[in-house]
């Protein structure tokens, strides 16, 4: 909520006080967009990607562990404070990367991992790259929606992932209460 409300006086904010031009890449980035891209972000992109999934893929008996819980997680020998904060400053890095490139495109990281498991099982070592390369096909295949619905504008990726996320999340939600 306080999210949601920080977001609208920014986007009122720059509709008001901002230069026509400006607000609209602006809000644009907000939404998200791979338009801007070019190869030096891509290579960034690229570059961070590889290096997150390698250290991942480093900590996977790790995550596993902490699937069931913190004690489990001590009695395995696992330093749980610093691994928790080393997984979380690796997440918030890759993130702040991410964002940084191709701004805050939502439920890629909401969904994808969630699906991925339901077909996979819990299992990070083979979790991780599945997620990493499901995330990448949505990606692709919503930019491309996004260059191509609409000939004369490109739709900001983020209304796309939106709208395939947003069912595909109520559908996730719904079923984990038929489970409870």
């Amino acid at each position: 909520a306080v999210g949601q409300l920080c977001a609208a006086f920014t986007s009122l904010s720059i509709m008001v006080f901002g230069e026509r031009d400006v607000s609209r890449m602006v809000m644009n980035w907000t939404l998200g967009s791979f338009a801007g891209m070019r190869w030096p972000n891509a290579t960034v992109m690229l570059c961070c990607a590889i290096t997150s999934l390698l250290v991942l893929l480093f900590a996977t008996s790790t995550l596993d562990a902490f699937a069931f819980g913190e004690t489990s997680a001590r009695s395995l020998g696992i330093n749980v404070t610093r691994a928790r904060w080393v997984l979380l400053i690796i997440t918030a890095l890759i993130t702040a990367a991410t964002v940084a490139v191709a701004g805050p495109i939502g439920f890629v990281g909401l969904t994808i991992p969630h699906l991925v498991r339901i077909a996979t099982g819990p299992g990070h070592r083979t979790l991780l790259p599945l997620t990493a390369l499901a995330g990448a096909a949505l990606m692709l295949v919503a930019d491309t929606l996004a260059r191509t619905l609409r000939p004369s504008t490109e739709i900001p990726i983020g209304v796309i992932t939106a709208t395939i996320g947003t069912p595909v999340l109520v559908f996730l939600l719904r079923r984990q209460a038929g489970r409870s």
